[in-house]
Order: structure tokens, then sequence, then C-alpha cells
């Protein structure tokens, strides 16, 4: 179903959906939605539970985007009665899972109840100033961690830091930034030109991380890496994903917000950055624009992107290392199709027997600090691992300009 405009009301929007679901034999889900719009929680619960099945009933693309929609209006109700019964974490959490699950018909609704709910004075729960004093010191110490090169080389892979450097230039302009990276296609690290976003200072705080997201929920991946068999994903709020920041011991614990569109979601971040204006370079369109939030030791396997990347490290320090798309084959690619954009060789244990051509291949890599932007042409193949809490976040774009690289 596509978003309601022409001046179409929010009634006109939530009818038309509820006569698609019917025509698609939802007719339980329209009773009790009938019954939520009228004030009976346990209906709009009901509700909630069918539409997710719903979601749940096959692979993703193949669930319609009006049941996707439905999803969303049930968690309306949900929220709205929740609200009404002054319970504010279930009313976020009901609200949180229709932007993550649901369709696109009702977000606006969503994000206007999110708004409003924001702009109420929550409950005052808080821990007593020496707890947040002791979380304070060791947010402090997690973002410090491994700033000595002889102690992360400790933990990298294999010949880290001794092959070619990434190139670093500081704040250059879009035309230099075009002309010598962009259209030969070419990593560089550019420093001093994200000193100014008011993230770099308010998210050093945890209490204010906390205050802006604390109840929101959001999804997590837990494990050491999406191609290991432990791997798998949670949805868990954003404070209790801080809490996780010290759980790091056993990789199969390691948590990480990966991949999230986590400032469409929760806008108040969204306004603590700035969108580089690298990313319009070639007629660019910015396609998404994600967070990658998480506890050191965290790994993002080798692996290459279709779009132009921009990676901005806002928080803590990320060790990358960058392969350029002419040696794939020698990477070995999974076969399958899903994965086919990864590689099999894990760079932390890598089995020579089975993947000999890696070990002679040239590569770059950087420790990418605190205020840097790597730019990483698409198809270059890329390792990532956190050698701190880390806060990044990448915009990727695709252009109008035809690429002279093949």
């Amino acid at each position: 179903m596509a978003c309601g405009g022409g001046g179409e009301s929010e009634a006109e929007r939530r009818a038309a959906l509820l006569r698609e679901i019917t025509e698609e034999g939802g007719f339980a889900f329209v009773a009790s939605a009938e019954k939520a719009a009228a004030g009976d929680l346990r209906a709009a619960e009901a509700a909630r539970e069918m539409a997710w099945e719903q979601l749940h009933s096959g692979p993703w693309s193949e669930v319609g985007s009006a049941w996707r929609d439905a999803y969303a209006l049930a968690c309306l109700h949900v929220a709205r009665l929740r609200r009404a019964a002054a319970d504010r974490r279930a009313a976020l959490r009901a609200l949180d899972m229709g932007l993550i699950m649901g369709g696109n018909l009702l977000r606006a609704d969503l994000e206007a109840a999110l708004a409003s709910i924001a702009a109420e004075p929550s409950d005052g729960e808080g821990d007593g100033a020496e707890a947040v004093d002791e979380e304070a010191n060791r947010w402090r110490e997690g973002l410090d961690r491994n700033r000595d090169i002889a102690d992360a080389l400790k933990i990298l892979p294999t010949k880290s830091l001794s092959c070619k450097e990434i190139a670093r230039r500081s704040c250059i302009s879009l035309e230099e930034f075009i002309c010598d990276h962009f259209l030969p296609e070419t990593p560089v690290i550019i420093s001093g030109c994200i000193d100014h976003w008011p993230a770099m200072t308010k998210w050093k705080d945890i209490q204010y991380l906390k205050k802006i997201a604390g109840d929101r929920t959001v999804p997590v991946e837990v494990g050491k890496s999406y191609v290991c068999s432990e791997w798998k994903q949670e949805l868990i709020t954003f404070s209790q994903f801080l809490e996780r920041m010290w759980s790091t011991a056993c990789p199969s614990n390691l948590t990480y917000l990966a991949q999230h569109p986590l400032f469409e979601q929760i806008k108040e971040l969204h306004e603590d950055i700035m969108v580089p204006d690298y990313c319009y370079a070639g007629g660019g369109e910015l396609q998404s624009l994600n967070a990658w939030f998480g506890p050191h030791g965290t790994v993002t396997p080798l692996h290459h992107d279709p779009h132009h990347n921009i990676l901005a490290q806002v928080l803590g320090r990320k060790y990358i290392r960058l392969y350029p798309g002419s040696v794939s084959e020698d990477l070995y690619p999974h076969t399958e199709t899903m994965l086919s954009n990864t590689s099999q060789v894990d760079l932390d244990n890598i089995d020579m027997d089975e993947f000999p051509k890696v070990e002679n291949l040239d590569f770059m890599d950087c420790i990418l600090e605190e205020g840097d932007m790597l730019y990483i042409p698409p198809k270059w193949w890329h390792y990532v691992r956190s050698l701190s809490i880390s806060f990044s976040v990448s915009f990727w774009w695709r252009t109008t300009v035809i690429s002279p690289s093949v």
C-alpha cells in the first residue's frame, strides 16, 4: 500500500488499510483493530500479535506491505492505550517496534506519537550520584582502550599496519576530494571536518545518550560477527545495550548496534550530526545513514558494498583494512547469494591451506581515530575491528555520474 497523500486524512488511510486487510482474509485482525480503536487494550495486543505472525509467515521480502502497515497500526493502538495507563516505557517500545518492523503508511503517525511522549517529563528514575560517576569513569576508560599501538597489534590480524597506510588529508575541498579520490576511486582519511558536530562532545557523555535514547528499543547483533554460527539478533532497550558494553570477555556475547538507521528512528541523535559535503560528489544521492555502535572487540568481517561510503568516527577508534576490488577472486567470496559480498577468509585466523592466495595480497590499513572520516569506494573490500568503545556513522551514496573504473 502506498503512502497516503493528496490530503488524505488519517482516518481515511486507516479505513483503506483495514479494507485491504479484509480483502486479504484478515477478518480477525480487523475486528480486533476496531475494538482497539474503541479503547480495548487486550484487543490491541491481539491485533499486534496477529500482524506479527503475518510478518513472520515467510521470507521478509515476500511479506505484503499491507501487513507491515497493519502491524504499525496495531502498535499505534497499543501505544495510545499503554500511555493512557501511564506505562510510558511500554508505549515507547510499541512505537519503536512499529518504526522498526512496520510499513511506511503510518510512519508519520508513529513519529508524531514518539515526539509527543518525548516532550513529556519522564518518571525521573535514575541512579545515585556515586553510581553515575562510576559509570562515567568506566565509559571514559572504555573509550580510551588500546591507544598504545603495541597493545592494539596484539589483537589485530597478522601483518597489520605493516603494509601500505591509507592516505590522510586534512579537511580537503570538495574539488580536491573529487579529483584526487572520488573519480579514481582511491580511499582516503579526511580529518578536521566533523569537529563541529555536536555529537563529538555530546556522545562522550553516557548520561546524555541514556536521557535521549535510554528507553527506546533498538535491534542489535549478538556474537562475534554475522558469519558465525552462534550469531543472532535481539531487540532490547538502548539502556540495556549500554549495559552490555562491559560484557566483552566472551565473543559470543558481544553486542553490536550495526548498520541500523538509528538517526531516522531517534531524531534527537540526528540533530547531532551532519551529512558531509563529500557525499554530494558525482551528483550524489544519499542511500542510507547508519549507526555502528558497540564495545571493543566487535568485528565486521571482510566484505564489500555497492555504494560510495564515508565512515565518520565519532567515538573511540577502529582498525580498518582495505583490499581493492581487483583482487576479489583471491579473497574467496562466499558462493551463496546472500553472502556473495563477504569473504570466506577470517582475517583473525586465516586458514592458509584453504585460502593460500590471501597471504601475499597487498592491502591498505589504518586506525581510524575520533574525528576522522574514511572514504571507502564501491567494491573495495573492508574488514573492521573496534579497538575501544566505538560509535561510527556511515553515509552511503550513489551517483548520477558513471564511474570511470569497472
